[in-house]
């Protein structure tokens, strides 16, 4: 009994606050909460329970252009088998990211937040920055511009934790 309860406490989060300051694999997801265009609303509490993940972007960054199909196709692959998706954008509105979906026949649902509170709960700066996440709400890997991840790294990522 005691080592199942010292068991859960190794693996869960203990939630601090963290702002402005880039969080790291090993950390747990801070408290969020965004309304997703479907009108879903997705928090760090929706999350736990599944592997997710976040990503943040901006429309006009040309690497965020680069991994948004990729994380479209991650999105099609997944979504379906249990991972959470949140895809945030930095200091975009709904107009601009609408049009860019539309243009780029996208389909995956989006946050557009018009500033960069959400996202400086996670990092203080470079996107795209996508973080992939255990069901116990805790960082297992990270991804910026540098390189930017391709459709194999995240497919294996994500199916070592879904396994």
């Amino acid at each position: 009994m005691v080592f199942a309860v010292i068991g859960t406490l190794m693996t869960g989060c203990i939630k601090e606050k963290r702002t402005g300051a880039d969080l790291d694999a090993g950390d747990c997801l801070p408290e969020f909460s965004v309304i997703m265009n479907d009108g879903t609303i997705v928090s760090d509490a929706d999350l736990y329970g599944n592997v997710s993940v976040i990503m943040f972007f901006h429309t006009s960054c040309k690497d965020c252009r680069e991994v948004l199909p990729v994380m479209q196709k991650i999105y099609d692959e997944y979504a379906g088998k249990g991972v959470r998706f949140a895809v945030i954008s930095r200091s975009e509105g709904n107009d601009e990211i609408m049009a860019y979906w539309e243009e780029n026949s996208l389909k995956m649902p989006y946050s557009a937040q018009k500033d960069r509170d959400v996202y400086e709960l996670f990092a203080s700066e470079r996107i795209p920055r996508i973080y992939i996440n255990d069901k116990d709400g805790i960082i297992r890997y990270i991804h910026t511009d540098d390189p930017v991840p391709s459709y194999d790294d995240l497919k294996s990522e994500i199916g070592f934790l879904i396994r």
